[in-house]
């Protein structure tokens, strides 16, 4: 090639073509370095064809600086970097820049230095000295990250490098992993895990493509089926990527895989240091990294010889992004399977409806997991009707609750509560003149937390500390907490049970896989005895003595006029349910509620999901909702309350007329404020076969907008507030 158009990480630029050196060898997903003014900016080679622009004359070309030293973008890649772009109407810059999320990555091998203590001791101790020294036992990092681990500033360190007690260390920036071995500890499966296995394992051998949906009841050991998948990708020499939705389950999985093939798999997930990415990347990328456990941004790395892919708990909503490119990582892992010519399993005990149609029209296949592992059974599950069987005054949870609780502790077994609400109390006002504390960022209550002392918004983070009098007017000792959070039910366990040993689970006490592992080896050692938690605790965590659930509050999920509420309230439930009784001893579930006779209630009662799961699909077929129509929202957003509504009219007033597609709005979003930014929406409801995306492409295309207007494409969305 003696010119290369380059797709640029920045969608404003739009394709590049430039002029490549004599000896420069460039291919089709090449990483290079290329002038643009006086900078010089990072792009990927892309075949012209695919990516149309105007031909600029060769004498008009600037020169490509150099090749960076990673392979180039598989062609499988580049198709479903396109695929994307095209599917969820984002800009190919956006869905790339997420396959080159490491810059140090882009830089080629590479050595740094670190530091860990030297056994020494300074020449003058002082209070953050001595605090330092105990936090960083058995650690090694950079300055600065150990600055963040230890809560000092960087030259209290650099103090204790000048004096010895810290040392430097080079290390290989690319030093290799511990391999893992498909043969370490092969597992005892049953006759249905046998056969899934197989199944599993002849898929990878085959090497094609092959859509699975594993469908097994919580505790049916869906986990050892497909690590046999895993160990046939390893015994091939190909990668396997593990997705999980949360950081918080990597703990336990990562204890479990490294029981079955001897090593731990390579992680990635937002909590990295930098270093870690960097060297996860280039692994990854060189085809040395044999499994990878992460977080959905994951799926857009540069494997170099993928085989495998899984998606456990695939029906968490979390696996949908909502912010830049929204994508939904499930979707996005079938075609990445489709474009790689591999098989990809979807895990789960509660799969999302749309995952079952396709099993229902023969594009999955599905398999079935029935009954528990090991003779474990599942839990009896019975309603608490809080009309009848009502809390004592002041209080959340019922009688006949509170004495199973007291059952449980009498025998040494663990319960769990479940509430799917951080925080202490989700409003707190002044009982004097009713001032609602509010987020001055976004249209939404300040919950407070009572463990850390403050108000937050669950939106946008902003935090403050609770004022000993109302702002509103002046009076003092009159704030009152309206409702029922997590650490609220805490309180209340520990009043009732004085002799409990309560913990916490949200993701504001395991926001660490660290927090999360000590958290897992308390509750396994019996140094709990109540867990309260929220739906972080629904799913991956396997507690043998936990042989109680009780649902605080069941109804909660059904509020808020969201459109997927039912089967959301009936998966977290159902997984809920699913940590009670799996070990010996049988389990029990108590779910309070105010509508016993709501069909999500009563199917869970009664354990039957396929009932739910047929009434649910039809009134979705008669709301032509997906999996039977296609949704979309257009979210218009501006710091100006006018502009933002403004920009909203225009597009409503300049919508499409067809007789397949329906526009309602535009009107203000639920949170109509988030982050400073006023916000209205508009949604779209279509058939089937409607090609949504080019009909917003061609209406939005159409108008311009002011430089603070923003305004994003939602296709299949999960959130409509």
């Amino acid at each position: 090639m003696n010119r290369a158009r380059l797709l640029m990480l920045n969608a404003a630029l739009g394709p590049l073509d430039y002029r490549v050196p004599d000896g420069m060898v460039v291919v089709p997903g090449s990483v290079v370095l290329a002038p643009l003014g006086p900078r010089q900016v990072i792009g990927v080679v892309w075949e012209e064809e695919r990516l149309p622009s105007q031909r600029v004359p060769d004498a008009r070309l600037r020169p490509l600086v150099e090749v960076l030293p990673v392979p180039p973008l598989r062609a499988e890649l580049r198709r479903l970097i396109e695929w994307t772009a095209d599917y969820y109407c984002a800009s190919l810059a956006s869905v790339a820049r997420m396959v080159l999320s490491s810059g140090g990555a882009l830089k080629g091998p590479a050595t740094m230095t670190e530091y860990r203590l030297s056994g020494g001791m300074p020449e003058r101790m002082t209070p953050q000295r001595e605090r330092a020294m105990a936090a960083l036992e058995g650690e090694q990092a950079t300055i600065r990250e150990l600055a963040g681990l230890s809560d000092v500033s960087e030259g209290v360190l650099r103090g204790l490098v000048n004096q010895g007690v810290l040392e430097p260390v080079a290390v290989d920036c690319d030093r290799p992993y511990p391999p893992a071995s498909a043969d370490f500890a092969e597992p005892v499966l049953n006759d249905a895990q046998q056969d899934v296995a197989d199944r599993f394992v002849a898929a990878v051998e085959e090497h094609r493509f092959a859509p699975f949906l594993l469908d097994g009841v919580t505790g049916s050991g869906k986990t050892e089926t497909y690590f046999e998948a895993i160990a046939a990708a390893i015994r091939a020499g190909r990668q396997t990527l593990v997705l999980l939705p949360e950081i918080a389950l990597t703990e336990a999985f990562l204890r479990r895989f490294e029981d079955r093939f001897g090593a731990a798999p390579v992680l990635w997930h937002s909590s990295l240091k930098s270093t870690e990415r960097r060297r996860g990347w280039r692994a990854i990328a060189s085809g040395e990294a044999q499994v990878v456990v992460g977080a959905r941004s994951a799926l857009f790395l540069p494997y170099a010889q993928l085989g495998l892919i899984v998606v456990d708990e695939a029906h968490e909503t979390s696996f949908k992004q909502d912010e830049g490119v929204r994508y939904n990582a499930r979707d996005v892992a079938v075609m990445r399977a489709r474009f790689e010519r591999i098989p990809v399993i979807l895990a789960s005990a509660t799969p999302a409806l749309e995952s079952l149609q396709m099993a229902a029209a023969g594009t999955y296949e599905k398999l079935d997991l029935e009954s528990r592992y090991g003779g474990a059974t599942l839990p009896a599950i019975t309603t608490i009707n809080l009309t009848e069987e009502p809390p004592e005054r002041g209080r959340w949870l019922a009688p006949p609750l509170v004495e199973a609780m007291q059952a449980r502790m009498a025998r040494g077994e663990q319960s769990l509560l479940f509430l799917n609400r951080r925080g202490f109390a989700p409003l707190t006002l002044c009982r004097n003149c009713g001032h609602r504390f509010q987020c001055p960022n976004c249209s939404a209550w300040l919950v407070e937390h009572r463990l850390s002392h403050r108000l937050a918004c669950h939106h946008c983070g902003h935090e403050t500390t609770p004022p000993d009098a109302c702002p509103e007017c002046g009076e003092k000792d009159c704030l009152v907490a309206c409702g029922p959070g997590v650490e609220r039910i805490a309180d209340e366990v520990a009043a009732t049970l004085p002799e409990a040993r309560v913990a916490v689970a949200t993701s504001d006490t395991l926001n660490t896989p660290e927090k999360a592992a000590a958290f897992v080896a308390a509750a396994e050692s019996g140094a709990i005895d109540v867990i309260v938690g929220t739906q972080l605790v629904t799913k991956g965590f396997h507690f043998p003595e936990l042989t109680l659930v009780g649902v605080v509050d069941a109804d909660l999920g059904l509020e808020g006029g969201d459109l997927r509420a039912a089967e959301r309230t009936y998966q977290q439930v159902a997984q809920v349910a699913g940590r009670a009784g799996r070990g010996a001893k049988p389990g029990e579930v108590l779910i309070q509620t105010r509508h016993p006779d709501a069909p999500v209630i009563a199917a869970l009662a009664a354990g039957d999901r396929d009932a739910f799961y047929e009434a649910e699909t039809e009134a979705r077929r008669y709301a032509g909702a997906p999996p039977f129509g296609r949704w979309a929202a257009i979210i218009v957003s501006s710091e100006d309350e006018a502009e933002a509504r403004e920009a909203a009219n225009r597009i409503g007033a300049t919508r499409p007329n067809l007789l397949d597609v329906a526009i309602l709005g535009p009107a203000p979003a639920p949170l109509s404020l988030l982050r400073g930014r006023y916000r209205y929406r508009l949604l779209i409801n279509a058939r089937r076969t409607a090609q949504v995306q080019d009909v917003i492409r061609d209406w939005l295309g159409a108008l311009t907008f002011p430089s603070g207007v923003r305004v994003g494409v939602d296709i299949d969305p999960y959130s409509f507030v």
